[in-house]
């Protein structure tokens, strides 16, 4: 949620912000419900003190014997608490649709952020590694022989319909293994806590990080009022909702590996095959919580935490920062990791790292203190998949896929798969 006090000092730096992502100026709208709210307060503070002289001279009036000026502040008293509930009532209805508006309005970017209208207009910072050369056609995950037997989009399709697979045998062991090969790298080498948080929110929580109230056509909830959580960042996040953070605990670093869902409201007909676009898939998410002077260099850390992952897997990637037209509701910068497909002969988004200054934590009143008697100030929030594990299955079977349709898997996951290296052209570790 945006501050206040930072719209009525600054309103066309505001409206420039919501401008750069393709909005109309709000900031006038904004400070006219300011203003009215602000002066039916101090009218209803005003009435409020007329009211309690007014009581005080009843009692006078009425032992002195004056029954005229006895009845006329009687009636002072009363007109003026019809006065006061009004007063409070068109203040709290202005408050009302303030905070609406506020929570309905993206973050603002960063000046350093690219100005664009969609993804055509990112801007790639670097790449690491080079593409694999085959001397055959490469193909998409699904199509390879190996892979076959374990990735079930029909059985799926029975279960629960359409975007849902079932990965069984080896293939299910390779995505296992990705995920454990994650977690373990975020803690022992990035410096992250590992933590298990529920995947059912409530309101609140969505709330607090921005899934609500704009975006809830993009998430599923139960007959009973949860959600289930889009990413662990929900969870995560909120850890720290309507605390005030001890200084020396900072940064707080976190990660999580949930089972994630997504509506993909308006992705019809889009990646529609395999299992790139999925409504319930896995991801290693991290979150970090930081001093608001910090939190710049944090994103710079997560996006290498995230980049190691690929390296570590030997997977060619780019790195993007998104222009402001294609930026998420709640961040104010934000990196993408793009893997190389061979069957799609392109990069696709694996991971998104975003800086979310205290945007989020206006929103969940999160807060640190710097000291003992200091001002409590709002932390700053970030997060990023560390990485996508459906996606990162995605890669690590094109990529190192091999003619016959068996898969070089990376060495880094041998440990894991009690020292296969290959998935064979029949479906089995070897």
């Amino acid at each position: 949620m945006h501050d206040i006090r930072f719209i009525r000092e600054a309103p066309e730096a505001f409206d420039k912000g919501l401008a750069d992502r393709g909005l109309s100026p709000a900031s006038a709208e904004i400070l006219s419900l300011d203003e009215t709210r602000r002066a039916r307060i101090t009218a209803a503070e005003t009435a409020l003190a007329e009211r309690n002289a007014a009581s005080k001279q009843v009692g006078a009036a009425k032992a002195r014997g004056d029954e005229a000026e006895f009845g006329r502040l009687r009636a002072l008293v009363a007109a003026k608490k019809d006065e006061i509930e009004a007063l409070k009532a068109e203040a709290d209805e202005a408050d009302r649709r303030l905070q609406a508006m506020l929570m309905e309005l993206p973050n603002t970017p960063r000046p350093d952020v690219p100005v664009g209208a969609d993804e055509t207009e990112n801007v790639e910072i670097r790449r690491h590694g080079t593409p694999p050369a085959f001397d055959f056609a490469p193909v998409e995950h699904f199509e390879l022989a190996g892979v076959r037997s374990g990735m079930d989009f029909a059985t799926a399709a029975k279960l629960s319909g359409s975007r849902f697979v079932v990965l069984s045998g080896a293939v299910a062991r390779i995505q296992r293994a990705l995920a454990q090969f994650m977690l373990d790298t975020h803690i022992t080498e990035n410096g992250l806590t590992e933590t298990w948080t529920p995947v059912l929110v409530k309101d609140e929580a969505m709330l607090g990080t921005g899934q609500l109230p704009k975006f809830s056509e993009d998430s599923y909830q139960t007959r009973e009022g949860w959600w289930l959580v889009p990413t662990a960042e929900v969870t995560l996040t909120n850890i720290v909702s309507g605390e005030i953070v001890d200084d020396a605990t900072l940064p707080r670093r976190y990660v999580a590996h949930t089972q994630c869902f997504r509506s993909e409201a308006g992705s019809a007909g889009k990646d529609t095959a395999g299992m790139l676009r999925q409504h319930q898939f896995e991801k290693v998410e991290m979150v970090s919580i930081t001093r608001p002077e910090e939190s710049e260099a944090e994103h710079a850390r997560m996006t290498r935490c995230a980049e190691g992952i690929l390296e570590a897997l030997g997977l060619a990637y780019r790195t993007i920062v998104l222009c402001t037209g294609d930026m998420g509701f709640g961040a104010t910068r934000t990196h993408d990791l793009e893997v190389w497909l061979p069957g799609q002969d392109t990069y696709r988004e694996i991971s998104s790292v975003s800086v979310c200054g205290d945007f989020q934590a206006r929103r969940m009143n999160a807060r640190f203190r710097r000291g003992e008697g200091a001002k409590p100030e709002f932390v700053h929030t970030l997060n990023g998949s560390g990485l996508a594990v459906g996606r990162c299955l995605i890669a690590v079977l094109e990529n190192g896929q091999r003619a016959d349709g068996s898969v070089d898997l990376p060495e880094v996951l041998a440990p894991y798969l009690r020292g296969a290296r290959r998935l064979t052209a029949e479906g089995t570790l070897a």
